[in-house]
């Protein structure tokens, strides 16, 4: 198996690298939100719970809310099991709104195929409810195929309350880089700056830039965003290599270069910024680069000599520990 090396932005120019800002940058206050239930499922053809307290309980709580009355010791039914249900609740999402919903078995329930979710409340960490959810649930899949334990319940949850703040009339808005970077959040405040013609964002930190509202755009926050949000910047990379060994893949981040060597790794010798002047022996392959390769030069030379996943890695940590591969080494 050969190695692929992806040259990661290596190939590109810092034009060509540009990001808009809404696809490095988050504004503060603007996520979705974790959302837990406990439920019950019914309709099992016999593959529910077997008899259990904590599901016998709930079955006799739900049948009293109907005006059924029941003793939980005496309920035994396979066509029935217990459940937890979880949703991801959309910023700014609104009483009305619809979101998708996961539930998954918690007794020892062996298909929910066929089940139907009953009404469930659904509270987020501040032990609110915030969505209600109900409706014929849809098996999941895996990688290895039928996952028969957990199910799927698109648009099964309805939204009980608002969710969201008021961004129209605020003065100031906070943006948090994905990947904090001085150099980053440095190119983020000059653009900004550049395109509301004034000084209204400062950076606090690596990863944290405040932007003022204009007074162009008082009372006009979502315009403001909008403009901001849309700007395309050049955000700066790590020095880092990633190598894969079980999928023959190498990952070279824009930056990583490697200072003057000599590799010598069985019958292979590889020399960056070296002559072949030296003595050749019988059987050895022999690559002289210029000094100013990068690892992506090496990885495509060592490629074309056949070496293997497990020797590049090798000759890889070598140059590592050697100091002369100026960036982070990730195996994976």
């Amino acid at each position: 198996m050969r190695f692929v090396a992806l040259l990661a932005m290596c190939m590109f120019t810092a034009a060509a690298s540009a990001a808009r800002l809404k696809d490095i940058a988050s504004i503060r206050g603007v996520r979705t939100n974790q959302l837990v239930g406990y439920g019950v499922v019914v309709g099992l053809n016999g593959t529910g719970d077997s008899k259990s307290e904590f599901t016998n309980k709930s079955i006799e709580r739900m049948l009293d809310r109907l005006g059924v009355k029941v003793n939980g010791k005496d309920i035994s039914s396979k066509s029935v099991a217990a459940v937890i249900v979880t949703a991801e609740l959309p910023a700014f999402a609104r009483a009305g709104n619809k979101v998708d919903l996961t539930v998954s078995t918690l007794g020892d329930a062996s298909s929910l195929k066929g089940g139907t979710l009953v009404q469930t409340p659904i509270r987020a960490a501040d032990q609110q409810v915030y969505a209600v959810g109900q409706g014929p649930l849809l098996v999941g899949y895996s990688a290895t195929g039928v996952h028969e334990t957990v199910a799927r319940l698109p648009n099964g949850g309805m939204i009980e309350r608002d969710i969201g703040q008021e961004f129209a009339n605020r003065k100031m808005f906070r943006m948090t880089l994905h990947n904090p970077d001085f150099t980053t959040a440095a190119r983020v405040v000059k653009m900004i700056n550049k395109e509301l013609a004034g000084k209204y964002a400062t950076a606090l930190d690596a990863g944290t830039i405040d932007v003022v509202s204009p007074a162009a755009y008082e009372g006009k926050g979502v315009e403001l965003l909008a403009a901001i949000e849309s700007l395309e910047v050049n955000p700066d990379q790590a020095a880092v290599v990633v190598v894969n060994e079980k999928t023959g893949t190498v990952v070279i981040g824009h930056g990583v270069r490697v200072s003057r060597v000599a590799i010598s790794h069985g019958d292979l010798t590889v020399k960056v910024g070296g002559d072949s002047s030296s003595s050749k022996k019988e059987g050895e392959h022999i690559m002289v680069m210029e000094e100013s390769a990068n690892v992506g030069d090496i990885v495509k030379a060592m490629n074309k000599l056949g070496v293997t996943p497990r020797d590049l890695i090798t000759i890889l940590q070598s140059i590592k520990a050697a100091g002369a591969l100026h960036g982070d080494l990730e195996i994976l």
